[in-house]
């Protein structure tokens, strides 16, 4: 692989900021899109040092545009009066038919929008959103029970592959 080669599949290559794992626990995930953000400068320069969390986040769909609300990213430090508030509301980029048909699922079916992941690629700011519905408590038991189940039989595959 050239250096060139090598230079272009980094500038491709995701590069993950932060994941919202809550959001796999509290819903089932239906649809799943990826958003482009509108930021301003000292946003994307918190993003670059790490410095997110979308544990709190939703997507709401008003007047034909999609927001991302509740999402935190920390100020950026060497920011001086431009800096931007923390928990500021930002356009989500999605092609219109895609914000419809999110619009219609949330109004008409009891879905919500949530974030699940926010990441670079090619320099560009992206956030994974997904369509969801709640889960119940029994839900969210049996969800544990299941991938404590998984662990434990291939830990004991490993074990048994051991002797």
């Amino acid at each position: 692989m050239t250096a060139a080669e090598r230079a272009k599949a980094e500038a491709v290559a995701k590069k993950v900021i932060a994941r919202n794992k809550k959001a796999t626990h509290e819903y089932h995930i239906e649809d799943r899109y990826e958003a482009g953000l509108s930021l301003t400068g000292t946003e994307v320069k918190a993003l670059r040092a790490g410095r997110a969390s979308l544990v709190d986040g939703w997507v709401e769909i008003e007047r034909g545009e999609a927001w991302l609300q509740g999402a935190h990213i920390s100020e950026y430090a060497q920011g001086t009066w431009t800096n931007h508030a923390p928990r500021r509301k930002r356009k989500l980029l999605l092609h219109k038919d895609e914000i419809r048909k999110l619009g219609q699922a949330v109004q008409a079916k009891g879905y919500t929008v949530v974030p699940l992941e926010l990441y670079f690629i090619g320099g560009r700011a992206k956030v994974e959103i997904a369509l969801a519905r709640g889960k119940q408590d029994w839900d969210k038991r049996q969800a544990l029970r299941e991938k404590q189940d998984e662990r434990e039989a291939r830990r004991a595959m490993a074990q048994f592959r051991k002797r």
